[in-house]
């Protein structure tokens, strides 16, 4: 194609070629289009401009996830997102909430410049994205479903929720609202857990898993710590726990998960040891040996999977995930309650108000 010369508007007697002249419009054209598309889309989320909002500042969760990205000086700095507004929450009958939400509320408003809001859904109205942080597992669900009306992703704290049941109404509220979000323990990112993991190729034959679990008023009574060392377990032995008994004292409970294939995994939960406690372990049983967890973590691999969610929408944790998770810790509760009989997570989950397709395998029948 020739190149025909004309004359800029801006610049009288300045020639330039036409053919260059239509490549940069066409250039500029497209990107104008890219740009208006993507900030007209409701899953555009700039990597450097994610605002995010917190409920719930009476864990402590609240102060390490808004240090690590407030903080741009902190060792452990994740860049992309910032912490900007709060609703401080509280639960007034919960020592363990009620005790720590002042001095939470102060700490990210003076040292971190985030705004405190006096209700979720002003929160929702000025971010981007929403992290669930309340200790208290019992206003989870009317909490999950204010942001829900919001359309905005969120990230839900451990516990998911008091009861099995508010968990599962979360999954069916979220679904309808068709807002992804995701509930995970710290500890599935920690690298000596992803170490023992990952030892083998081929499944492990069998799991323990021990940890802090010390009992808090309003929760099943490993809900609350006893979802770490568990949600350790489930990271290793993966999907497909059956049915679960408990043997229990007041010191500590021995629950053990029959897996398809017959394969074991143990959770000692110890009730003795104080929340914070760091004392946990991992151990897995292959074909080819034993692995034991080395080291432990912190909380920055977890928050990094939260903003890749949050840019992303795809949650690293499935539904089935954690539901077959707190369904473990449910059926513990109730062999319990029955003297360490073996209960299932198919049942569980049905009496929880799970639709047929969320259930898992129902365990064979006992050889006789």
């Amino acid at each position: 194609m020739r190149d025909f010369p004309v004359s800029l508007l801006a610049s009288p007697g300045t020639q330039v070629p036409l053919c260059l002249m239509a490549a940069r419009h066409l250039r500029y054209t497209i990107a104008l289009i890219m740009a208006l598309t993507a900030m007209l889309s409701p899953h555009f989320l700039m990597a450097e401009n994610l605002r995010i909002g917190i409920v719930g500042l009476d864990s402590s969760h609240s102060e390490q996830f808004t240090l690590r990205l407030n903080d741009p000086a902190n060792p452990s700095h994740i860049p992309g997102a910032r912490v900007v507004a709060a609703y401080a929450g509280g639960s007034p009958d919960l020592p363990e909430s009620a005790n720590r939400v002042a001095g939470f509320t102060a700490t990210l408003k003076d040292k971190y410049g985030v705004q405190i809001l006096g209700s979720i859904t002003e929160v929702c109205a000025a971010v981007d994205a929403v992290m669930i942080l309340s200790v208290d597992g019992r206003p989870h669900l009317a909490q999950v479903r204010e942001v829900l009306l919001s359309g905005k992703p969120f990230f839900l704290d451990k516990p998911v929720a008091a009861s099995l049941k508010d968990i599962v109404e979360i999954y069916k509220a979220a679904e309808a609202a068709k807002v992804p979000f995701f509930s995970a323990s710290a500890m599935r990112w920690y690298p000596g857990v992803i170490e023992v993991a990952t030892a083998e190729t081929t499944p492990a034959l069998a799991a323990i898993s021990y940890g802090p679990a010390p009992i808090l008023p309003f929760h099943p009574d490993l809900y609350f710590y006893g979802i770490h060392p568990a949600e350790a377990l489930f990271t290793v032995m993966g999907s497909g726990c059956l049915e679960v008994r408990r043997t229990a004292s007041a010191a500590s409970s021995v629950v053990t998960g029959r897996w398809e294939g017959d394969r074991l995994g143990t959770l000692h939960a110890i009730h003795a040891l104080p929340m914070g406690s760091p004392n946990y372990k991992l151990t897995r049983f292959g074909q080819k040996g034993v692995v034991e967890q080395k080291n432990q973590g912190d909380y920055t691999p977890l928050l990094r999977e939260i903003i890749k969610f949050f840019q992303s929408r795809q949650p690293p944790v499935t539904r089935a995930q954690t539901l077959e998770i707190y369904a473990f810790l449910e059926a513990a509760e109730q062999s319990k309650s029955q003297n360490g009989k073996p209960i299932s997570l198919r049942d569980v989950l049905r009496k929880a108000g799970a639709p047929e397709e969320w259930l898992p395998e129902a365990p064979p029948a006992p050889k006789s």
